[in-house]
């Protein structure tokens, strides 16, 4: 069996340890070297190449966002960061995938009460990037270089009213190039599930609403779906959708143990499939796994429109692929194609607004 080749990166002898031993209980993986500094991990990744790199984002020294900036720009190795669940780690951790590295872990705790979730979450995507699936990025580029505009949207259907966005693994990056890239006029409100840790979503919906001209929060619960906003659904809760009178408002619920995903991009796009019917747009993005599969069956049932992100562009093609081969995808394109093709659907909505066919 050929291994899958990891350099452990920590300033602490205890994560490090720990690390390790998560790593090395599976047969198919191997730790070839530990760092405890930025400055041992850009040398030791020059050195020996590994598969993947585990790298903690603060270190005295060089820290985890220099090491990353200095290995992405002289070797393609996926690095996947290991944050502190804070606030000040999230924000860490968006910027050096930002710079280049692929995804993210949550630190364990010091009474090890997560541990059995870290090493699962660990060592899923250090087989996946370790095995080549999911290639290492180039740091991200703003503002994003001029695209070809993709050809005009052709779908005999519309309005629509509303847009359910799914994403795993490589979402933080492929929503900050979908979100911002949006019109402060869009018309239809977006709801977003970001599988990521607790406390995650907030910091990212923070920093996507400080880039965007649309409106970007965390959910709370309770709150009207609005156009031009863009409400993310919290790590740790379900979303349900409401029609009350004349809005449609988002409910949050405690998980049932029914999903494997908490929030999940299948319940999502069940719940605006049930209240928005035709007028509904599912859009799946990079991600591992098939969440999102059962859901947007249902959307598409209903008479929704599905939007999937292209297998060049994703950091793992893992959902949308899972989508695509259930013939589910009514159109495949690069992240900075999406937002012009929501642009164009939004038309339909706006041109009936006003009295007029949709374009």
């Amino acid at each position: 069996m050929e291994r899958v080749e990891v350099l452990v990166v920590d300033d602490s002898a205890f994560m490090r340890r720990a690390i390790t031993s998560m790593l090395e209980a599976e047969p198919d993986i191997s730790v070839v070297a530990t760092a405890r500094s930025g400055e041992e991990a850009v040398a030791k990744a020059l050195q020996l190449e590994p598969d993947v790199i585990t790298m903690d984002v603060e270190m005295p020294g060089m820290g985890g966002l220099e090491a990353v900036r200095q290995i992405v720009a002289r070797r393609r190795i996926p690095i996947i960061m290991v944050s502190a669940l804070t606030r000040e780690g999230a924000e860490t951790t968006f910027t050096a995938l930002d710079l280049g590295a692929v995804d993210f872990i949550a630190k364990p705790d010091a009474a090890y009460v997560n541990i059995r979730d870290v090493a699962r979450d660990l060592v899923a995507k250090v087989r996946t990037f370790g095995r080549r699936q999911a290639p290492p990025r180039a740091p991200v580029q703003r503002p994003a270089p001029p695209l070809e505009a993709p050809p005009p949207v052709r779908v005999a259907r519309g309005p629509f009213s509303c847009v359910a966005v799914g994403t795993s693994t490589g979402g933080p990056v492929a929503l900050s190039r979908l979100i911002p890239a949006l019109p402060a006029n869009f018309p239809m409100p977006l709801v977003v599930v970001q599988h990521m840790p607790l406390g995650f979503t907030k910091p990212l919906a923070d920093r996507l609403d400080a880039q965007s001209k649309l409106h970007v929060v965390e959910a709370a619960g309770g709150e009207p779906l609005r156009p031009g906003e863009v409400l993310v659904v919290p790590s740790g809760r379900q979303p349900a959708l409401r029609r009350r009178k004349d809005t449609v408002e988002l409910e949050l619920h405690p998980d049932d143990g029914r999903s494997l995903h908490v929030p999940s991009v299948d319940i999502l796009t069940s719940e605006v499939a049930e209240v928005y019917g035709p007028a509904a747009i599912g859009v799946i993005l990079t991600g591992m796994g098939q969440d999102g599969v059962q859901g947007l069956r249902r959307l598409k049932a209903r008479g929704g429109y599905v939007i999937g992100q292209d297998e060049s562009t994703c950091v793992v093609y893992g959902m949308p692929r899972a989508a695509a081969r259930a013939g589910l995808v009514d159109r495949e394109l690069p992240i900075d194609a999406i937002p012009q093709a929501l642009v164009e659907l939004g038309a339909r909505t706006e041109g009936e607004r006003e009295g007029t066919p949709g374009a």
